[in-house]
């Protein structure tokens, strides 16, 4: 456990490889929250019994893993992620998978992430600022891209920010759901660098990282990520047209033969992405939009 003034953060296996996470709690004079509620959540006992909150950074099954375990607590989501909270309904359009894919996805939730639908979820937007209590405040920004609703959670008053999903793993962005956006994540890639914090703790992987150099170069490894990932684009074109279907199959972000269910369906709204940029970069030209054939330009 990492204690930062009131804020105590509790690292899940392998510093939160998923399928864990990391979990925050932050204690002021008046009120105790939580941010997410991964699965070490479910390992923790006592720390939760006077959190009256939970705020989320985002909505992924992940982050949601511990919210069944706990006594009643208000569930905090940001506004563009407040549906997928609320109802199964609202998760499907959130990933936008294929029916039979969602299916099967929901039964895993259930099994290993203890999904349950929670519609007294409250919305939070970009600015909401939590008092806690003794000085202890928790501000959110709105950081969308991994999904319209990510935020950071940032105790301003202990300099900590909780950036969630910018997880800075050797993996990279991921933002292959219905509601992930390659523009927006770039542009909170930028501006999650101007917080003004000196701590700054990962859902995944890293972890927590005290030094803003390690931070900086960290955040521009995985950055750098986004362009690599252009450039793969462009040399899977290099020796002639592809459809998307075929470029799904050669794969951009998951490795050849990573078979989960939901994998064909985000490469194909990544790869979707990067084409729409080389597009505009005229880098790429669509010659048949029926098949989706895609094709380098010269």
């Amino acid at each position: 456990m990492h204690q930062f003034g009131a804020v105590s953060v509790y690292l899940g296996h392998q510093s939160g490889k998923y399928p864990d996470g990391n979990q925050i709690v932050v204690r002021g004079t008046d009120r105790v929250v939580a941010f997410d509620t991964p699965l070490v959540s479910r390992t923790l006992p006592g720390v939760f019994d006077d959190v009256q909150a939970v705020l989320l950074g985002h909505v992924h099954e992940d982050h949601l893993a511990g919210l069944s375990a706990l006594p009643p607590t208000e569930l905090w989501v940001h506004e563009g992620d407040l549906e997928a909270a609320r109802s199964w309904e609202g998760m499907t359009r959130h990933f936008g998978y294929a029916p039979e894919i969602l299916r099967e996805w929901r039964l895993r939730m259930e099994k290993e992430f203890f999904y349950q639908a929670r519609p007294d979820a409250q919305a939070y937007a970009h600015g909401h600022v939590w008092s806690l209590g003794g000085g202890v405040r928790v501000r959110a920004h709105h950081l969308p891209g991994h999904t319209s609703g990510h935020c950071a959670l940032l105790v301003e008053s202990e300099g900590v920010a909780f950036i969630g999903d910018i997880d800075l793993s050797g993996f990279g962005p991921y933002y292959g759901d219905a509601t992930s956006n390659l523009r927006q994540f770039r542009q909170s890639l930028q501006a999650v660098r101007e917080l003004d914090a000196r701590v700054w703790v990962t859902s995944h992987h890293r972890g927590v990282l005290t030094e803003r150099k390690a931070f900086e170069t960290a955040l521009s490894a995985f950055t750098a990520k986004l362009d690599q990932r252009s450039e793969k684009l462009l040399h899977l074109l290099q020796d002639g047209p592809l459809t998307l279907a075929e470029l799904v199959q050669r794969r951009l972000v998951y490795p050849v033969g990573f078979d989960a269910a939901f994998v064909n369906d985000a490469e194909r709204r990544m790869i979707e992405q990067h084409l729409e940029e080389l597009m505009q970069q005229q880098l790429v030209a669509c010659l048949d939009p029926s098949t989706q054939l895609m094709a380098r330009v010269a």
